[in-house]
């Protein structure tokens, strides 16, 4: 069996993409907001296809989940792990680009993990930099495809780093978005904020806003992350 992370429902091989299963994944697919069942869901760079497999077990494969990814590799690996999960019927992977990508559907959720480093330097593969850096999706890019694709009453969500959250979250706000959630998440109570989780909408709303803390202070998982992740990691 070739390198990867178990969950309880699944297992999601990870050797062929350029960015591994990792805490802000897990995050995102957790904490997206389900639509309704029968609502369709987009997953803009899917990678490993962890977030659209969390997604499919949440929701329990009531949802039609449509995953774009960029990268061949990561995409074929993707849809081998769609095909050995409980929902191979639930989840469509699209080989292509985002930004050249058109559908008929508008979706009740669009989710996204995106590449967020702009200014530092590239890493030496070239396949690890695409998936990092923004270079290949521009944020501002990101914003204006997700709401093309977006239904009126959808969510868009998705986890960026601190500093690109909040240059992303004015963008948002400039283009005529509105904040429905946002989470502050921290790897230990005293440590600054590293990650935001958003959750965007066309529609003007209340923001409810929240805050997680990964780690307690003996380097153990906090009960708040536990209860998040409870669903699908194997053991804490």
């Amino acid at each position: 069996m070739s390198a990867g992370f178990q969950c309880k429902k699944f297992y999601v091989a990870h050797d062929q993409c350029a960015m591994k299963v990792g805490t802000d994944g897990l995050l995102l697919g957790a904490f997206a907001p389900l639509p309704e069942p029968g609502g369709a869901i987009l997953d803009i760079g899917a990678g490993s296809g962890l977030i659209s497999l969390m997604l499919a077990q949440r929701s329990l494969a009531a949802n039609a989940i449509d995953a774009i990814e960029l990268d061949s590799a990561a995409a074929a690996q993707a849809m081998l792990n769609v095909a050995n999960s409980p929902w191979p019927t639930a989840i469509q992977l699209i080989k292509g680009d985002i930004l050249t990508y058109h559908s008929a559907k508008r979706y009740r959720l669009i989710v996204s993990n995106p590449p967020f480093f702009q200014q530092s330097l590239l890493p030496k593969d070239k396949k690890r930099s695409q998936a990092r850096h923004t270079d290949s999706l521009p944020l501002a890019a990101l914003l204006t495809k997700a709401g093309e694709l977006l239904h009126a009453e959808g969510i868009f969500s998705l986890i960026l780093p601190l500093a690109e959250a909040e240059a992303m979250l004015q963008q948002a706000l400039a283009q005529g978005w509105y904040l429905a959630r946002r989470c502050e998440v921290r790897s230990k109570a005293n440590k600054p904020v590293q990650r935001l989780l958003l959750s965007l909408s066309k529609q003007r709303q209340k923001a409810a806003n929240s805050s997680l803390i990964i780690h307690q202070a003996d380097g153990g998982y906090s009960a708040e992350y536990k209860a998040l992740l409870q669903d699908f990691y194997l053991k804490f």
